[in-house]
């Protein structure tokens, strides 16, 4: 691992493969660590010859955390009602999304496939509306476009992600678990394993802190659908068909608004990426990125 001075802040980051081969970025979910990209989904990728990229968000692992800084997600709620306008927050999408194209920039990367899962989806959307001379290719993981009507949570789920995590290792990891039986791919939920991953990630940054921030960010971020339909960058999203917590309308309509985007609905796949599903995963993304390079040649 390694951490950048990029825009403003330090980001830590993970390479995996040969430097030469075909940078792809891979872009965190709320609140989620580098660690959410399993080390051997990455190697996988990396096998299959691209040299990829997993770091930590800002507000969250061991990348910078805005300590103190304070949001009122009430005003940001009342605002998007129209009530008041909204309120300053410390950071938007478009701030991830020059996060990571900083972090090209450090790497000495001119250019990028990027790949975000839930909020990383709507990074790397950012990403490739924003700084399209940095982004190959797009694939947007279980995420949505910002349009309040496509891709909201189920109630139960809602809730559950709204509940503030508990501050004691054990009881964290148990929370965790509890939470991920709620939206993570049925057939495919692995207790274990889900405690293993709660458990590394709050011994490397508990940081519960920066989680209104970073829902603050999404929230107070403006849709995406004009940006999208203005995209001229090869576009392949991803979906379950089981997700509760960004059900499937969420990447229907992404895949609907990007000219010529690809659409893959996996029938069994939650709100996860569940190593049952990554030979498919794995085959959809290095395809794309393979087809999306044989166009820049």
């Amino acid at each position: 691992m390694g951490a950048v001075q990029a825009n403003g802040i330090t980001i830590e980051y993970e390479t995996f493969g040969r430097r030469g081969d075909p940078p792809l970025l891979l872009v965190n979910g709320y609140t989620s660590q580098l660690l959410g990209w399993d080390q051997r989904f990455c190697r996988a990728l990396a096998d299959g010859g691209r040299y990829v990229i997993r770091y930590d968000n800002r507000d969250v692992g061991l990348s910078t955390h805005l300590d103190g800084a304070r949001v009122s997600l009430n005003d940001i709620f009342k605002a998007r009602k129209g009530e008041i306008p909204m309120p300053e927050v410390p950071y938007t999408l478009s701030d991830f999304a020059a996060d990571g194209m900083g972090l090209l920039d450090a790497l000495d990367i001119e250019s990028a496939h990027i790949m975000g899962m839930s909020m990383g989806g709507m990074i790397v959307q950012t990403m490739a509306i924003e700084h399209p001379r940095q982004v190959r290719s797009l694939i947007s993981v279980m995420s949505h476009t910002g349009e309040n009507e496509y891709g909201r949570s189920t109630k139960e789920a809602n809730a559950a992600l709204m509940t503030a995590p508990p501050r004691e290792r054990e009881a964290y990891v148990e929370h965790s678990v509890r939470q991920g039986r709620l939206w993570s791919s049925p057939r495919f939920y692995d207790e274990a394993a889900a405690a293993e991953k709660a458990a590394a990630q709050y011994d490397r940054a508990f940081y519960p802190e920066g989680a209104t921030r970073q829902l603050a960010a999404i929230m107070a971020s403006p849709p995406r659908a004009d940006g999208l339909r203005a995209l001229k960058v090869p576009t392949l999203v991803i979906h379950g068909r089981a997700d509760t917590l960004i059900t499937p309308s969420g990447g229907e309509r992404t895949a609907e608004l990007v000219p010529g985007a690809d659409l893959l609905l996996l029938a069994e796949m939650g709100h996860d990426l569940p190593a049952p599903l990554w030979p498919v995963l794995v085959h959809a993304v290095l395809g794309h990125t393979g087809y999306a390079d044989s166009l820049r040649a």
